[in-house]
C-alpha cells in the first residue's frame, strides 16, 4: 500500500522556505502566459498570487488585443502582448519572448487558456528553466519537453484526459495515479481536490486535506498555480514549492471563508492572506 505523508503545520516549519533575501532581484523572475478573449483576466489571478508568494518581479504575456488592459490592472506587472488566432487563443511566441522566458526563474502557462494545444505551450516547455502547467497547456505533447523541470496541477478530468481514463477511475484511485503520472511524466504532480495529493517523480508522495469548499470556485486553480510559480522563483525545488503551495491556498480558503462565508468568496479574495499564512507558517 502506498504510503502518504501528510502536510502539516509541524512538517512544513520542519522545511522552511528560502530567506527573503535583500532585493526583488534575490526572490526571481517569473512569467505568466496565459488568458484568451473569453478569459482574459485568469493571468491576473495568478501573477498577484505569485508576488503575493514573494516573487521578485513578474512579467505577464498575454494577447495583445487586451495586453494594455492587462497592465492598467496590474501595475506591478510588465506585460507583453503575444498575437491572437481567429479562436481568441494565444499564438506562437516572439523569437524575444522566449528568451525572456529562457532568463526567467519560473514560468506559469495555462491560465486562462482553452484545452487545445497551444504553440506558445510547447515554447514554453522547450525554453523554461522551470515550468508550471496548468489549465490550458495540460497536453501530453506539449509537456513531454519539460521533462525534469516540470510541475502539472490538473484536477481530477484534466488527469483523466492526461492519462486516457475517466475521471471516475481517477476519483477511485488518486493516489496511484498521481504517482504513475509523476514517473510518466517526469514531473511532480498535484492532483487537486479537496484531498489534494502531492506527487514526485520519484514515488514520495504528500496528501493534503482541507475543509474549505469555497475552494471549488472560478479562478481558485489560478491562484493556487500563481503561489507555486512564486515560491518557485524564489528558490524552492519543485516538491518543496508544490506541497507549501497547496497548504498555504487551503489555508487561505479557510480564512475567506471565516471572513466572508463558507461559500461564495471570490478566488481574488484569498489574494490578501498569503503573505499572512507564510508568516504565521515560517519559523
Amino acid at each position: 500500500m502506498m504510503t502518504a505523508i501528510r502536510v502539516t503545520r509541524s512538517l512544513l516549519r520542519g522545511w522552511p522556505l528560502p530567506g527573503p533575501g535583500t532585493s526583488k532581484e534575490d526572490r526571481g523572475r517569473i512569467i505568466v502566459v496565459g488568458g484568451s478573449r473569453r478569459v482574459p483576466g485568469a493571468p491576473l489571478l495568478s501573477g498577484e498570487a505569485a508576488l503575493r508568494a514573494g516573487a521578485g518581479k513578474l512579467m505577464l504575456m498575454t494577447g495583445e488585443p487586451w495586453a494594455l488592459q492587462t497592465g492598467l490592472a496590474m501595475p506591478e506587472a510588465g506585460v507583453a502582448g503575444v498575437g491572437v488566432g481567429e479562436d481568441g487563443e494565444l499564438g506562437s511566441l516572439e523569437a524575444g519572448m522566449v528568451e525572456l522566458v529562457r532568463q526567467a526563474g519560473a514560468v506559469l502557462v495555462g491560465p486562462g487558456m482553452a484545452t487545445g494545444a497551444s504553440p506558445a505551450s510547447l515554447q514554453i516547455a522547450r525554453a523554461a528553466p522551470l515550468m508550471v502547467a496548468d489549465a490550458g497547456s495540460l497536453h501530453e505533447d506539449e509537456l513531454r519537453p519539460a521533462a525534469g523541470r516540470l510541475v502539472m496541477t490538473p484536477h481530477v478530468p484534466e488527469m483523466a484526459d492526461l492519462m486516457g481514463m475517466r475521471p471516475e477511475e481517477v476519483s477511485q484511485r488518486p493516489a496511484e495515479i498521481a504517482v504513475d503520472a509523476a514517473a510518466q511524466f517526469e514531473a511532480v504532480v498535484v492532483l487537486k481536490g479537496p484531498t489534494t495529493w502531492i506527487a514526485a517523480p520519484d514515488g514520495r508522495l504528500w496528501v493534503h486535506e482541507v475543509d474549505a469548499p469555497g475552494l471549488g470556485t472560478s479562478g481558485s486553480g489560478d491562484v493556487l498555480a500563481g503561489i507555486l510559480t512564486g515560491l518557485l522563483a524564489r528558490g524552492t525545488d519543485l516538491v518543496q514549492a508544490s506541497v507549501w503551495a497547496v497548504a498555504v491556498h487551503g489555508r487561505a480558503g479557510r480564512m475567506a471563508a471565516r471572513h466572508v462565508g463558507r461559500l461564495g468568496f471570490l478566488a481574488r479574495e484569498t489574494l490578501g492572506y498569503i503573505p499572512r499564512i507564510l508568516d504565521t507558517l515560517s519559523p
